[in-house]
């Protein structure tokens, strides 16, 4: 079972802090009222009503609606009880009893969130109280349901740095030494012709022709063909992505797909088998066989391996994830924490993303074979697959700017359906398409800098603040499902970039522990009893559970695990010889096993 204990308390509220730290983002209105306010963000409504806090209990207040956020104030208590929520967080609004109900605080609104929250509001009966607040609140909250803007398009904010800057694909191919003898740029997709759910630069073999390459994507479910990610400096093996082959019922066959597999096989230099990583359970590639999906079978592709990685659909994450949202708010249930946790399965799921990723990066840094990664369309367990895998392999992307390039990359350029995922807009709270499986990777990076605490850039604040604003729609960053959608909406002209505010204010992003390495490959451990609940993402609303701030002990175990990872790089510089003796090196003047008996009396 996973190691995580149930959570700890205190009584400081979570509601409170969380105003002191958003106030400074805008100003103040009319009367000196403490409600922030962006450039472009206007004042539509507000309103007088009772807060039905899970914690303290009923709140009076009175709560304002912007284009972009609600905000309530409470008018009474002591400290003041302060919501500050913006309307893309929101995903259902319910009417909560009728004009006939009887009881206290009965008649009023309850409000879902997608971020591990729910508000109710209570509302006087007398004169259809809530029918302008329930109709504000729709019509903002889910403005694709109601022909409006998101309010990315409204935001007026400006920063000392462009985000849309971060991320230049040619640029990135080019820092991993691509185009070279092997691999090319293509341009074939450069108006989405060939697949409009990818970039439109694609890395391909060089002995792969644009014809070939057309002829490949009619075998491809959504045409998502087999593209480059990722080169080893080193083995020059690749990581692949692309979607599952059309195989269906009748076990079709491809020969120009077949033959573009082995030219991908061959380009590293290696006589051995392609890896085939198929992320879904077995029992469920067959299965779409009967959709027309499927697999690569051993009989068309004799010189690649497939093998399957278990890890589950949209819908078996997105029921993950409610029942973890049932055990975490607004109460945690103590007495039976543990049972309850494995009961959501939730961590469980992490554990295969995690292990399929390290398999994937074991085998590329090898350089025994290349790897191909596929679920079924490429773009949710595929993107979860290679992003964790490159994020091993490459200490680049464990820095702020090359998280948010792997981000862009991985994720955004190639076809994640955010909009669908999260339902940025959109009235429609039961879609089968919502998930949270970028949510998912998240939480994976946050496992593995718990595991290499010195590895990573970038803290804990970072990888909330990118959550928190995958649902905000303040941003264009997450916006649209796909590269030529946000090309079409002119999102880069129209919107910012959440990198913009990030990179503006890297101090309170960068992690004070980071030690900066290259070429460190990071393997985590994938095991259950290594895992644990992220508590101040999960329960970071409940506010009896205590923010996991470092203590002094635990500060002081984070610098020697960087002294530790500095002793570890200098050893790494003194060339160690196959006989284990040390080259006359000027690096250090300590010989290494002086330096490991220091990191030991240490520890």
């Amino acid at each position: 079972m996973a190691s995580s204990s149930t959570p700890k308390y205190n009584s400081n509220s979570l509601e409170s802090s969380s105003s002191k730290r958003t106030l400074k983002d805008g100003t103040n209105w009319e009367q000196n009222e403490e409600i922030p306010r962006l450039p472009g963000e206007t004042r539509v409504t507000d309103k007088d009503v009772i807060y039905m806090c899970p914690f303290n209990g009923p709140v009076k207040g009175r709560v304002y609606i912007t284009n972009y956020r609600l905000y309530l104030r409470s008018v009474e208590n002591d400290p003041v009880v302060v919501l500050n929520v913006p309307l893309g967080v929101i995903s259902r609004i319910e009417k909560m009893g009728g004009a006939s109900s009887r009881g206290e605080n009965s008649y009023g609104l309850d409000i879902t969130c997608k971020d591990m929250r729910n508000l109710r509001f209570a509302l006087k009966q007398e004169g259809h109280s809530r029918r302008d607040i329930f109709e504000v609140l729709t019509k903002y909250a889910f403005p694709q349901s109601h022909n409006l803007l998101f309010f990315a398009f409204a935001n007026e904010e400006k920063f000392s740095e462009n985000g849309w800057m971060v991320y230049n694909p040619m640029s990135e191919y080019r820092r991993q030494g691509l185009p070279n003898e092997r691999w090319r740029v293509t341009f074939i997709n450069e108006h989405y012709g060939l697949c409009d759910t990818y970039p439109s630069l694609l890395v391909v073999p060089y002995n792969a022709t644009d014809d070939d390459l057309k002829k490949v994507a009619a075998f491809r479910s959504r045409n998502r063909i087999p593209v480059l990610s990722w080169i080893h400096p080193e083995t020059q093996a690749v990581i692949m992505r692309c979607s599952q082959p059309l195989v269906g019922m009748s076990g079709k066959r491809n020969k120009d797909d077949e033959r573009y597999l082995d030219i991908i096989r061959e380009a590293n230099g290696q006589i051995s088998k392609l890896t085939i990583y198929d992320a879904r359970p077995n029992v469920n590639a067959v299965a779409n066989k009967a959709t027309g999906g499927g697999y690569e079978g051993e009989d068309a592709y004799p010189n690649a391996e497939l093998f399957f990685l278990d890890i589950h659909n949209i819908h078996v994450m997105r029921e993950s994830l409610k029942k973890l949202k049932d055990i975490v708010y607004p109460n945690v249930e103590e007495s039976h924490w543990l049972s309850s946790l494995e009961s959501t399965h939730w961590l469980e799921h992490i554990k295969l993303v995690l292990t399929g990723a390290i398999q994937v990066a074991d085998k590329v840094s090898s350089g025994r074979s290349s790897v191909l990664v596929h679920c079924s369309d490429g773009w949710d367990r595929t993107a979860q697959l290679t992003s964790l895998a490159m994020l091993m392999l490459d200490s680049y992307y464990r820095t702020i700017e090359g998280f948010e390039v792997l981000v862009q990359k991985e994720w955004i350029s190639f076809g994640h359906k955010f909009a669908s995922r999260i339902g940025h807009g959109d009235k429609n709270h039961a879609d089968a398409d919502r998930s949270p499986i970028f949510l998912q990777f998240i939480d994976c990076v946050w496992q593995m800098s718990k595991q290499f605490p010195t590895a990573f850039e970038f803290n804990e604040q970072f990888l909330i603040t990118i959550l928190d604003h995958l649902y905000s729609c303040r941003f264009g960053t997450f916006l649209y499902n796909s590269e030529s959608l946000r090309e079409k909406e002119k999102v880069t002209e129209k919107t910012l970039s959440l990198w913009s505010l990030i990179n503006s204010e890297k101090s309170k992003y960068t992690n004070p522990f980071y030690t900066k390495e290259l070429n460190r490959a990071l393997y985590p451990v994938a095991s259950m009893r290594h895992l644990e609940l992220w508590v101040n993402y999960y329960i970071r609303w409940n506010p009896r559970i205590r923010q996991q701030q470092p203590n002094p002990v635990e500060q002081r175990y984070m610098e020697l695990l960087a002294l530790r990872d500095d002793y570890i790089r200098r050893l790494e510089e003194l060339q160690i010889t196959n006989n284990s003796k040390i080259s006359n090196s000027s690096a250090s003047s300590a010989s290494p096993s002086q330096m490991m008996s220091q990191v030991q009396t240490h520890f």
